[in-house]
Parts: C-alpha cells; structure tokens; sequence
C-alpha cells in the first residue's frame, strides 16, 4: 500500500488558501452547478490557480509535496460547500497517485503546476462496479504503438480531463489481471459517448466514455503488464476510499452544522419558542453530531495507520468508506427529518448535500464489496478471489 505522509519542504500550505477560493468561488457556484448540472471549471481553475491541484504533487516536479492527511482536509471542506467539486477533485487526486507513481514526468510537472486535470477510467459497462475486471482490451501493434477498446460506463470529468488513467486487460493473457495507461484527453478513437443527468453530484462530469480503436504510445503503460491490480490496490485505493471518506465526512458536518443553525433561529410564534427548546430535537440533533464525530475520529485513525504503516491499515481503508458511506445516507436523512418542509426547500441547502450523499453507498467499490473485502480479511481469506486476480 502506498501512500505519501505529509513532509512537504514549502512553507506556505496551499491549503491555507482554499478558504479564499471557497468563499469566492465554490460557495456562490455550487446551487447553480446542482441546477444545471454544469461541470464546476470555475472552481477547479480558481483551485488550479491556488496552487491546490498539485498538491499532493512531488516538490521534485514543483508540487506541494504534501501527503494524503492534507489532501483529505481539502476534500471535507470542499464537500462541505459542493459536492460536485469535491467529487471531480477526488478523482484528481486519486489518479495523481498512479501518476506520481509511475507518470512521465512532463505530466506530472503539469499537474503540479495547475495546467493539468486528471482522472480515474476503470469502470465499465461489461463489468460495472467491478472494477478489478477489466473487459476493454489492449493490443499492441508493428508500430510500437497499443490500440485500446473500451466501454467506460462512468468517467468523473469526461471531456474534461487532460488525462485519463484508464484501466484494460493485459497485452499478455497471462501476465495479470489489469494493465494500466495514461491517456491523454485528444487521443483520437477517444469519445464521450452520453450526458449525466444524475440525482446528485449533478456537475461531477461523470459521463460513459467509448475507445475504438485508440492508439497510445507502448511507453503510455503505468508499471509491468499485468500489474494494474496490484498498483490498483497499492496505490489507487487508499487514496480513492478516504478521501471518499473525508469527502463524505464533509458532507454530513455540514449538515448537521446547517441543521443546528436551523433549530435556533426558527421560532414558533404561537409559543414563542425556538425549534431548539424540544428536549427530542435537541437529542435527535445530538445523535447526528455523535455519528459524524464518530466518522471523524475513525477516518483519522485510518489516516494515522497509513503514516505509520500500522498492520491494520488495509483493513482501516476498507473499513473507512463503508462507514462513511451508511454515516453520511443516515446523518443527512435525519438532518431533513430534523429540519421538516423547510429541508425541501432550496435555500438550506440540506436537500442538495442529501441527493449528493447518496452516491457514496453505490461508488465503486460499493458498500456491500467492502463489507465483504473486511469479511474476508477478518477471516483470513485473500481480498479477491484468484481467479479476480
């Protein structure tokens, strides 16, 4: 498992301006990005310019250098403002990994500047949230060149994105599961190929990509044939399930944060009272606030697992987005229900971060694959089955 504790030499946190683009930019676009279902370039350009999409980025390439404990704070507080724009983020960074990893270096010297946007392309129609098989195939060719063909069901920023990391069987049939290839946007053969009109994170971009015939370069590869599982795993995954974790964590602090500001400024006039004043709201308010700190105190335990390498830290990673997932679905479900009519209405807010936190239960890998993958390491088993492998 790879990952990246924050040592970063600069002295200035680029996170420390995150505030200022939020408060410019994310907060008043984010009710118009559900709305419209508009892909959030405004942010992610405000976010690029802050210095926040190379942030996770080596200081060797001109990046911040920092590690995924710092990444997952920005992600919580986007997802507190835009769900949209966190989601798109996320995606960055989880793919930044792969490619800090294993990249050209003009790539990742891109993204550390802000000049590029990348993001995951692993999940398919022939084996939807199944990540870890591949059905879109690879194929060299005379010319030193590969030809890929796929059906991407769910592509985050797609038509957005610079690059894709983009996921398909292995040249060699024997060689592994999975082979992973960086794949820029303008790749001929490379098309988006439907709309997103989705319940929620309606401006993430997550639109189904085709490659027909699409040639890269053989150097496109990301680590040996085959080997895609494995940096999948190592590299990928830890970053992808906590940030979804932080990114659910923001969502459900700012609902209940938005839900508490509710109780104690509306009064009924008939009794003169503030919606705060029932013992039952106040317990029901309480409950939600105990399930979120909950979810704060283990996803910061995770992360202290994966700083230091504890033995348990694979089995955190799993752990921390199936929690985060049931978390943010109960705690913005009771928010509404605390919050009566007033929570369908717009202006709260709360209906918006409810739609948007539904996607956590069903994101790739779902709350059921993981609550198997934490059964089969508890009980000794691999986390996949080899013939998955």
């Amino acid at each position: 498992m790879t990952t990246t504790v924050d040592n970063a030499q600069t002295t200035t946190n680029p996170a420390d301006t995150l505030g200022t683009v939020i408060d410019d930019v994310i907060r008043p676009q984010a009710p118009i990005i559900d709305r419209d279902g508009a892909f959030p370039r405004p942010g992610v350009d405000a976010l690029a310019a802050a210095g926040l999409l190379g942030l996770a980025s080596s200081t060797e390439v001109g990046g911040a250098g920092h590690g995924i404990r710092a990444v997952a704070e920005v992600i919580e507080r986007l997802a507190a403002e835009c769900g949209s724009t966190a989601m798109v983020v996320l995606m960055h960074y989880a793919a930044t990994a792969v490619i800090e990893a294993h990249g050209p270096h003009d790539v990742r010297a891109a993204i550390a500047s802000g000049d590029h946007l990348t993001t995951l392309a692993f999940s398919e129609y022939g084996s939807r949230s199944h990540f870890w098989s591949p059905t879109g195939t690879a194929t060299a060719a005379d010319d030193d060149t590969v030809r890929l063909d796929a059906r991407k069901s769910w592509v985050t920023s797609a038509g957005e994105a610079n690059s894709y990391v983009w996921s398909s069987l292995p040249l060699t049939r024997d060689a592994g599961p999975m082979t992973l290839w960086l794949v820029p946007a303008d790749s001929a053969g490379l098309s988006v190929t439907g709309d997103f009109d989705g319940l929620g994170l309606r401006g993430n971009g997550s639109r189904p990509m085709t490659a027909d015939g699409l040639r890269v370069p053989a150097t496109a590869r990301m680590a040996a044939d085959g080997a895609g599982l494995d940096t999948a795993l190592g590299a990928v995954l830890p970053w992808f399930l906590v940030l979804n974790a932080a990114f659910c964590l923001g969502l459900a602090d700012s609902a209940v944060a938005e839900a508490g500001r509710h109780l104690t400024r509306t009064t009924l006039t008939h009794t003169g009272a503030a919606l705060r004043d029932a013992p039952v709201t106040r317990r029901d308010l309480a409950r939600l606030m105990i399930r979120t700190d909950a979810l704060r105190a283990f996803l910061g335990d995770t992360l202290t697992a994966l700083e230091t390498g504890r033995d348990d830290a694979m089995l955190r990673v799993l752990q921390v987005k199936a929690l985060a997932g049931e978390t943010v679905a109960d705690v913005t479900d009771g928010a509404m229900q605390l919050c009566g009519g007033s929570a369908f209405r717009k202006e709260l807010g709360l209906e918006r971060r409810f739609r948007d936190a539904r996607a956590a239960r069903v994101m790739a890998p779902t709350t059921d694959a993981l609550h198997d993958f934490v059964g089969r390491l508890a009980t000794g088993l691999p986390l996949l089955d080899e013939a998955n492998r």
